[in-house]
């Protein structure tokens, strides 16, 4: 279990009633965030604390994995000038009974208080250019000690909240995804300046079908990882996922590896992915008995052979804005 704080002010109200946390993956001048980063290593079970107004509001638990999704439309006009794309973690949150301000308290936490990323300044202050960071031990327990049983019960692991189904889960992100998908697949059937054989090509691509896959095939024959050659049980999965690709980066085979169905769903969530020398990368927040049970060596250094120019210029897309870890 591990301890966080976020800075809720323009989005509290949405994201308590809504049940989850939602950040931009990049700044507005399209420069990468640490405390917009650290949403990918959230893990189910991890304990939030919510600031906003000076209080501390609200406590969460993480249920589930970070995942892409669009910025909710309940934000209305909050967050202009971020991006339409960002990150998302299902939380239960609950409201304090006792909302504390830290500040009233600093003589107490100031010596507590991280050198590098804490949440509050010396003089009590909170620093709202931090969104999500981590909270040491020591600190969270004070914070805890001076809120109350409801945060320690938590932190005793005597009543947490039933984390979300992984079924469940699941279903919620592929139906999120279907939903954003069919969006583009629209304005593809609309678009009067492709001709209609192309407009089939790119929307057989979605699923890793017709000319995607043959142009995918004739530079990958195996899993990368399980070296299954076998096509009836590969799947031609896009390294920069379908729903951000330009049309021609849709086709594009070099933009795609066969893998088994199970090693494509960890590598379209960000539970894997590949350096461009060829070294396996596994997210900090897998579940490694499951991967274990997938066929992926977590204790070993795998490495899956090289990548070409072409594929490495796609991995690095999927290691920035897919894989779930920090950098």
């Amino acid at each position: 279990m591990r301890y966080w704080w976020v800075n809720q002010n323009q989005t509290y109200a949405q994201e308590i009633r809504g049940g989850y946390l939602w950040s931009p993956k990049r700044r507005a001048d399209g420069g990468f965030n640490h405390f917009y980063d650290t949403m990918r290593v959230l893990a189910p079970g991890d304990l939030v604390l919510s600031f906003q107004g000076t209080y501390l509001r609200a406590v969460g638990v993480v249920r589930a994995c970070c995942y892409e999704s669009p910025k909710p439309e309940e934000f209305g006009g909050a967050g202009l000038n971020w991006s339409a794309i960002g990150w998302k973690v299902d939380v239960t949150w609950t409201e304090l009974r006792n909302q504390i301000r830290p500040k009233d308290h600093i003589a107490r936490l100031r010596s507590l208080l991280p050198d590098k990323y804490s949440p509050l300044r010396a003089n009590g202050d909170g620093l709202q250019g931090i969104y999500l960071t981590e909270l040491p031990p020591p600190l969270m327990t004070a914070l805890a000690g001076l809120i109350g049983y409801e945060v320690l019960v938590l932190m005793q692991g005597a009543r947490k909240p039933l984390p979300t189904a992984a079924a469940d889960k699941e279903t919620d992100i592929e139906a999120l995804k279907l939903k954003w998908e069919r969006r583009i697949v629209t304005d593809i059937q609309h678009n009067r300046i492709i001709p209609e054989t192309e407009k089939r090509a790119l929307i057989t691509s979605r699923r890793g079908q017709g000319l995607y896959r043959e142009r995918v095939r004739s530079i990958e024959r195996a899993c990368r990882i399980t070296r299954v050659d076998n096509p009836e049980h590969l799947i031609a999965s896009h390294c920069k996922p379908w729903r951000h690709c330009s049309n021609e980066e849709r086709l594009d085979g070099e933009n795609g590896l066969m893998l088994t169905p199970s090693v494509d769903h960890l590598f379209d969530r960000g539970f894997i992915s590949f350096e461009d020398g060829g070294r396996l990368l596994v997210s900090p927040v897998a579940d490694r008995e499951s991967l274990e049970k997938m066929g992926i060596d977590v204790g070993g250094q795998v490495n899956v052979g090289t990548f070409s120019s072409g594929q490495r210029r796609y991995l690095d897309f999927h290691r920035n804005d897919i894989f779930l870890e920090t950098r």
